[in-house]
């Protein structure tokens, strides 16, 4: 069971990284021109539409990761400790901080995003775009690698 909730955790994490990765490519590096272009399309996409489901897919990416939490207390972190890798162990800890930072965030982010748009509101909704964008890079890779480290399921 738990490596069914495991997959279906990183299809959405996956989904979340690829949203909130264009979001914020059209946020910072807007077009300047007709989009023509593969890199223009990327650029040209309305940004507000991103938002609904940044917020949906994060709060299922991290409930289905919460549920997954207490097989990584229980088995994998014992382990990362008997290996003596404290690296691994914080870039963990780093993970759980910036889930719960991204959560709080979601509420505001959602708010400048769907309020109407002002011009002062532009370097509002870049940085927390940005914010976001960070700490889902930052789960995903640190996610992925504690998982190689590991080797789930064995």
């Amino acid at each position: 069971m738990t490596t069914a909730l495991l997959i279906v955790h990183a299809l959405l994490a996956i989904a979340l990284l690829g949203a909130i990765t264009h979001q914020t490519v059209a946020v910072w590096w807007p077009v300047r021109k007709a989009a023509g272009s593969f890199v223009g399309r990327f650029r040209g996409v309305s940004t507000t539409s991103y938002s609904n489901a940044i917020v949906l897919l994060y709060v299922c990416t991290a409930l289905l990761g919460s549920i997954i939490y207490p097989e990584y207390r229980l088995n994998v972190r014992v382990l990362l400790e008997q290996l003596e890798m404290p690296v691994a162990n914080g870039i963990f800890e780093l993970k759980e901080h910036f889930a719960s930072v991204g959560l709080a965030l979601l509420p505001v982010y959602w708010v400048m995003w769907h309020a109407p748009a002002a011009e002062t509101r532009g370097p509002a909704r870049a940085v927390l775009t940005a914010m976001l964008a960070f700490i889902v890079w930052w789960n995903f890779l640190v996610g992925h690698i504690l998982n190689n480290i590991r080797g789930f399921g064995s």
